[in-house]
């Protein structure tokens, strides 16, 4: 497994090493011990979570806030999505920064987002399956959304036409208006 920790460092991106032939593959997608080694941090993952969405659907940027702040492994298992997390901690020198990543069945590839980010995709392909573990329970009553177009946090999606986008997203904030991280 290899680590890099992307322009916003907190951030990091997974590429598993493949083990492939005529018959398919095999790689492990999560172990702990190698995940501590690579980041420094041990976290506990309490739940995991499975999404499909259809081409064009984005969702996101959400964020629970403490004492139910979320970690998030995330991965694709099949298709493709861009997926981006933004820092929301305003101590940070990176407050407002993005930073976005390909993820698909094809690359394998991970990405840590750490508590104190929002995180969102969308779906490039006709259909696309989205793993997530989360270091904490799902929490309705702590979950806040950061919208998509914000022009403040101004990410670069890959997309020319509107995203399909549910109604709570639709009613998301302005990060100058969200409930943050100190």
């Amino acid at each position: 497994m290899q680590a890099t920790r992307l322009s916003i460092p907190d951030v990091v991106l997974f590429t598993p090493k493949v083990f492939g032939d005529e018959r398919g593959f095999f790689f492990e997608s999560f172990n702990e011990r190698v995940f501590q080694e690579l980041t420094g941090l041990k976290v506990n993952f309490v739940q995991d979570n499975h999404s499909k969405s259809q081409k064009g659907v984005l969702r996101g940027l959400h964020y629970q806030l403490p004492p139910k702040a979320q970690g998030k492994l995330v991965r694709v298992v099949q298709g493709e999505v861009f997926d981006v997390a933004v820092d929301i901690r305003k101590s940070s020198p990176t407050f407002g920064n993005w930073v976005g990543e390909i993820l698909s069945a094809e690359n394998k590839r991970q990405m840590w987002i750490p508590e104190g980010f929002a995180h969102g995709f969308v779906s490039l392909t006709e259909t696309s399956e989205f793993l997530y573990k989360t270091t904490e329970y799902y929490s309705p009553e702590f979950e806040r959304c950061i919208k998509w177009d914000d022009h403040q946090i101004n990410i670069s999606w890959p997309f020319s036409d509107k995203p399909t986008i549910s109604a709570k997203d639709k009613d998301g904030f302005n990060l100058s208006d969200a409930q943050v991280f100190l």
